[in-house]
């Protein structure tokens, strides 16, 4: 079948395997013509592996350090008449270019809240890594069945204390718009803390602590985004922020765990990009539109394979000449002679330093008022922001030819599956 973009609203309701492979290869194929990892891990879990920036995370690790990866998503598979998830076809042409390279990928399809993922998880690394060097956390859901109480926890886009009205834009219809938001009740928030905050974390690393899978020196982060002033009110300091503060909060515990066995844990933050997730936040398509137009004209512009190799230097030291630092660098000196701390006070790492940067955040903050409808695609690069849109479904990626058939009933190899005994969350 020739398969065709289908938007509606923040979600493209189509994807192109094509497209979608095509996507992955040119993300490998940049951090292959990177200079390799110096000491990198080489026994990885990532949990939400299929999408962004944990996607991102499992390329780096394994085309950047030789990596046997093992990949936890929830995705829906095609079939012969609808294509599946972007993050299937990801997944199948990840495992299948890395297992052109040699390097071991296998997958788990199923729910990573759930105690039969995490089970399941450390099952395979028992049998076939024996233990992992790292742990990348990279989980977005709007929902989250407890695996204790079997409760089905929603989590809010909403702000806390006081109502606020947000400037956004409408990408169908290419107008500026305004969003009326109520403040979160208690319970509110408490589900999306709950459902986006650090409990499933630290859950993951109990359980593989207590079963032995950790290797000495382990590594784990999760990803967060902290924003400026004119994504705060809706990020930082709304119900979603509650979440990512709760990361902060127990990753604490989580370092301490670790460093009893010489390992380390780290909330990381990364720079907004086009995520299914971003676009449904009111502010963020014409934050992210402005911000390109800024970033780019700067040549500083990321996408998300760029700030992984960026955050695999961090956690693993610098490239530079190929010699590797000590673990975790605390700060390096950018092109204008600046000295850009890479670990805030927080303890966070801060890959996010060259969207946060000073010039950056000024020029978005003066032309955030000057927008209109008629000057739109002057001011912002709404282009650039609907053309990553597309991408994460497989649709604008040069080489692909979209007027040939595909066949969207992909296989991904050494998969197992757990959705087929498994309902999905409703």
């Amino acid at each position: 079948m020739v398969i065709k973009p289908r938007v509606r609203g923040f979600i493209c309701v189509t994807t192109h395997p094509t497209g979608c492979d095509a996507a992955v290869k040119q993300q490998i194929d940049y951090i292959r013509a990177r200079p390799p990892i110096q000491n990198g891990p080489k026994r990885v879990l990532v949990i939400g592996a299929s999408t962004g920036y944990g996607l991102a995370a499992r390329i780096t690790a394994a085309f950047g350090s030789g990596a046997a990866t093992l990949g936890i998503f929830f995705e829906r598979p095609g079939s012969e008449t609808k294509p599946g998830t972007a993050g299937w076809y990801n997944s199948a042409a990840f495992h299948k270019y890395a297992d052109e390279a040699g390097l071991y990928a296998k997958s788990i399809n199923g729910d990573a809240f759930s105690d039969e993922v995490k089970a399941k998880t450390i099952e395979m690394i028992k049998a076939d890594l024996g233990q992992v060097d790292q742990v990348v956390y990279s989980l977005a859901a709007p929902r989250r069945k407890h695996p204790k109480t079997g409760e089905i926890i929603s989590s809010t886009l909403k702000p806390i204390g006081e109502p606020i009205t947000l400037r956004g834009l409408d990408t169908d219809k290419e107008v500026l718009t305004e969003t009326h938001l109520q403040p979160a009740t208690p319970e509110e928030i408490a589900g999306t803390v709950a459902v986006m905050g650090g409990e499933d974390w630290q859950m993951w690393i109990d359980a593989l602590a207590d079963a032995g899978v950790l290797a000495n020196g382990c590594t784990t982060t999760a990803f967060t985004y902290v924003g400026e002033e004119i994504t705060q009110a809706i990020y930082w300091n709304g119900s979603i922020g509650a979440a990512k503060k709760d990361l902060d909060d127990k990753v604490l515990g989580l370092r301490e765990k670790l460093a009893k066995i010489g390992g380390d844990a780290r909330v990381s933050v990364l720079k907004a990009v086009v995520t299914q997730a971003s676009s449904a936040i009111p502010t963020m398509p014409l934050y992210l539109s402005l911000l390109f137009k800024v970033m780019k004209a700067k040549g500083t512009h990321e996408g998300c394979i760029e700030q992984l190799d960026v955050l695999y230097d961090i956690l693993y030291g610098a490239k530079a000449d190929g010699v590797a630092v000590d673990r975790l660098r605390h700060d390096l000196v950018d092109g204008d002679g600046h000295t850009v701390a890479l670990i805030d006070e927080e303890g966070r790492l801060r890959a996010d330093y060259k969207e946060m940067a000073a010039d950056v955040q000024g020029e978005v903050l003066a032309l955030w008022p000057q927008v209109t409808n008629e000057n739109l695609y002057e001011i912002s690069d709404l282009a650039g922001y609907k053309a990553d849109f597309l991408r994460l479904f497989g649709f604008g990626v040069e080489g692909v030819d979209y007027e040939a058939d595909v066949n969207p009933d992909v296989k991904i190899a050494n998969l197992v599956d757990l959705t087929l005994t498994r309902p999905a969350i409703g």
